[in-house]
């Protein structure tokens, strides 16, 4: 089966596929709209996505891609997350003054950079993608290196000059499995969602109320910014039931109350 990732060979995301579905075959893409244009277009079953890092929060561009394109989330899993800062053989930790990685792989190395100011984050596309180039351009970059796997060192014959970068040993990231049509899985018993609300008072209590009133426990809620449309927000909420009665009732009522629910996915709980 092929599966379209945002990343190069050697990258999270590769790993995170490789363990949901055995045996597959990957098809790397440079942007995340890459990834879901794919999926549209039927070029690809099914594709993954890293949705949520347990220090840096959710991979925004991901939670609006979800929103607006026609996917549909069919499982999660959780990938233990080990930094590694790696550069090109011969080259020194005293040699580095630039580091390159994905933001979300930037920002649980907080400590990393503190400790080391001479050494300045530098966002990129991909954590495999940033050792690909920093061993490539040796010679332009001999104060680089890039913060990846322990794979990706391999794969790009990288040197692993500190192992295990991240401030927090307890780092993980949260992978979606998506697919362009609704399929919901037997044992599903988690629903990720998204709900815009009008900004009056109680407008946000009347839809929490819908699932307290059924003792049905959100597992995650937070606000993001509608593009175009300033200081309004929609609201990305996980909830711990499936696709039974209970569940139905209360999107049923939260519709009702919301301008908009869009169900993003149904699906057993990593």
């Amino acid at each position: 089966m092929k599966i379209a990732i945002q990343g190069e060979p050697g990258s999270f995301s590769h790993e995170a596929a490789r363990r949901m579905v055995k045996g597959c075959a990957i098809v790397p893409c440079t942007r995340s709209a890459e990834v879901f244009d794919l999926l549209e277009s039927g070029k690809v079953p099914v594709a993954v996505v890293p949705i949520e890092n347990s220090l840096a929060g959710s991979v925004t561009e991901h939670l609006d891609l979800l929103l607006a394109r026609d996917v549909f989330i069919q499982r999660d899993f959780r990938l233990r997350i080990i930094h590694n800062l790696i550069a090109a053989p011969g080259v020194k930790k005293s040699d580095l003054r630039r580091v390159f990685s994905h933001p979300v792989a930037l920002d649980p190395c907080r400590d990393f950079f503190r400790a080391n100011p001479k050494i300045q984050p530098n966002p990129f596309y991909d954590t495999a993608g940033s050792v690909k180039h920093v061993i490539e351009n040796k010679t332009q970059m001999p104060d680089a290196a890039g913060i990846a796997s322990r794979h990706a060192a391999s794969v790009y014959k990288g040197r692993i000059l500190a192992a295990g970068i991240e401030d927090d040993k307890r780092n993980f990231t949260r992978f979606v499995l998506i697919r362009h049509r609704r399929r919901v899985l037997p044992g599903a018993n988690k629903t990720s969602i998204a709900f815009g609300l009008k900004n009056v008072p109680g407008a946000l209590h009347k839809a929490l109320r819908v699932f307290a009133d059924r003792d049905i426990s959100l597992s995650k809620i937070e606000s993001r910014p509608i593009r175009g449309r300033p200081w309004e927000y929609v609201f990305y909420a996980d909830f711990l039931r499936g696709d039974d009665k209970l569940a139905k009732g209360a999107l049923l009522q939260l519709r009702a109350v919301a301008d908009m629910v869009k169900v993003l996915g149904i699906y057993p709980a990593a």
